[in-house]
């Protein structure tokens, strides 16, 4: 019997069980699923602090494992559409499906697959509005946000939206239904994306430019309306980060480490933009990437 497979018309080597599944766990990005898990536990742990109940440990466990199944699907799906343009980016053409070892097929089995079981198994387990939203995520981000890319650099801002829902999906899990101080955090997680992504963006411009993606550091050429992107969305998102205190989410020592933070990461903003460099790019990221879990956690250890 012949040792190679034929997957997505590329002969490869016959696979281990193991090395099968770490190829599914690479095109779920399970490291961004992490941070979509965590993002939703903050929202359930804040919810059941806001109102005044335990933590249903169960129930977060429940949470996170119908959200980290929907966000599994929802890159899955993402990376099946985006497969031709992949193949152009020297960044993304070894992904499992542009270098041939998975399907398109076995990836679109996995995504549908995970898709329904993770939103119906939020709506069974908890409520029919975390299973809600957990779909209105996914769908945003598969069916409108992908195609977008493919024609406006505008797409970031609709591309945020799913990207920010996820905290919504722990709150709902914990109280059952979304109020104005979920829609905090909901505001807070979709500016911290704008600025984050445009440094992305810029650090791999070249990639973009390569596979057709109107994206703003392919189209502005002086960096100037990067500049703009970047610093206006980053004083909007230190702004935004204060509202906590007045909504009693959280308190006075919040407050403090929510300012320094942002300035900090206003600061890092500026660097990058001073010369626009791709390691200042890098670097950006890299705060961004400290930024956000820094901030969560002062929210919560000062928690309400």
């Amino acid at each position: 019997m012949s040792d190679i497979l034929e997957l997505h018309d590329v002969a490869v080597p016959r696979r281990s069980l193991a090395a099968y599944a770490l190829t599914f766990a690479e095109l779920a990005k399970i490291r961004i699923v992490g941070l979509v898990v965590i993002v939703t536990s903050v929202g359930f742990c804040l919810a059941a602090s806001h109102t005044g109940a335990p933590v249903d440990l169960s129930s977060l466990l429940h949470t996170l494992i119908g959200t980290g199944l929907v966000g599994a699907a929802a890159n899955a799906l993402n990376q099946l559409l985006e497969q031709d343009y992949d193949a152009l980016m020297l960044r993304t053409q070894d992904r499992p499906l542009p270098s041939g070892r998975l399907s398109s097929t076995e990836a679109t089995a996995f995504g549908a697959v995970f898709a329904v079981v993770g939103a119906t198994y939020l709506a069974v387990l908890l409520n029919p509005l975390c299973g809600l939203i957990a779909a209105i995520t996914l769908l945003s981000y598969v069916f409108i946000y992908t195609p977008l890319k493919r024609r406006t650099p505008m797409c970031v801002y609709v591309g945020a939206v799913p990207g920010a829902l996820p905290p919504l999906i722990g709150w709902s899990a914990a109280a059952g239904s979304i109020d104005r101080s979920a829609w905090i955090l909901f505001a807070i997680l979709y500016l911290w994306q704008l600025p984050h992504f445009a440094a992305i963006a810029w650090q791999y411009r070249e990639d973009y430019a390569r596979a057709g993606f109107p994206m703003l550091s392919v189209l502005d050429g002086d960096g100037w309306e990067t500049n703009r992107h970047v610093i206006t969305h980053t004083v909007a998102l230190l702004i935004v980060s204060l509202l906590p205190v007045p909504a009693a989410l959280s308190g006075q020592w919040y407050a403090l480490g929510a300012m320094l933070l942002g300035l900090a990461f206003l600061a890092c903003g500026i660097a990058f933009l001073s010369r626009k460099t791709v390691a200042l790019a890098r670097f950006h990221v890299l705060s961004s990437v400290i930024y956000l879990p820094l901030l969560f956690g002062l929210m919560m250890i000062d928690a309400r």
